[in-house]
């Protein structure tokens, strides 16, 4: 198994009284590289959470491989049918390990392969991201950008049917966010991984999503293709590229402005 689609219906979430997520209803197809856009504060990384387990709707379901999440999260780890890896916006890389050793965590926790397995499946996956000699260094040696990748290796390492990337871009300039979209295009060519994103990038967005879905307070108020994002009429959409063509100093299809 390569991919697994993921179902989200009618689902709502509170925080203290607050509505965050306010009737969300998105289908990613398996194999599919979903991107979810739009500002800060509107729900994009709790929608995202949702889909990994980490919060459960107060209303509606969620459902990755045909099957509710808590009910996912119920089966032992050695029988789940599929697994789902998060990439954190952060990295989430621990500081006392070399980035060799952070790859592997998971597998070791999970007591996935041996030992002498472990080290090949870190091999791999390193290498998968432009990183094959650096699994000596620890995380504090590297740039923003190899830190980012390596937390892409460690999802990699877990041979996920889905991965989740929260925010994958932040803080990095304009060609490592390239860099960035490029790798996720790589791995969803050459695994056919489900993948969902979430970015305020739409420049990041029209480049690598099957599928954009535009959030805003807590709904999806537009859908498109990546390629039809920048002839979408919806308003917030037109807000959201003018602003992404004052900050490139060029339109959302690369031309001189």
């Amino acid at each position: 198994m390569t991919a697994v689609a993921i179902e989200i219906a009618g689902v709502h979430k509170r925080f203290e009284g607050a509505s965050v997520l306010r009737g969300i209803d998105l289908t990613v197809e398996a194999g599919e590289l979903m991107v979810i856009v739009g500002g800060s504060g509107e729900g994009k990384s709790v929608l995202l959470r949702h889909i990994a387990g980490l919060e459960l709707p107060d209303q509606g379901t969620v459902r990755v491989g045909g099957i509710a999440v808590p009910d996912y999260l119920a089966i032992p780890y050695a029988a789940k049918p599929f697994h789902v890896a998060m990439v954190f916006q952060n990295a989430a890389l621990l500081n006392s390990l070399t980035v060799a050793e952070n790859v592997a965590l998971p597998l070791r926790e999970h007591h996935r392969h041996d030992g002498g397995d472990i080290d090949a499946v870190v091999a791999q996956s390193l290498a998968q991201v432009d990183l094959a000699d650096a699994g000596h260094k620890l995380p504090g040696e590297l740039s923003g950008g190899m830190r980012k990748r390596a937390s892409v290796a460690r999802a990699l390492a877990m041979n996920p049917q889905v991965i989740l990337y929260d925010e994958p871009t932040a803080d990095l300039d304009p060609l490592l966010t390239e860099q960035i979209g490029e790798l996720i295009v790589r791995i969803k060519r050459t695994r056919g991984t489900t993948q969902v994103l979430v970015t305020h990038n739409l420049t990041l967005a029209r480049a690598i999503g099957d599928h954009v879905a535009m959030l805003h307070h807590g709904r999806i108020v537009d859908f498109t293709t990546g390629q039809a994002l920048p002839t979408s009429t919806h308003p917030l959409t037109q807000e959201f590229l003018r602003a992404a063509t004052l900050e490139r100093g060029h339109d959302i299809t690369g031309e001189d402005a």
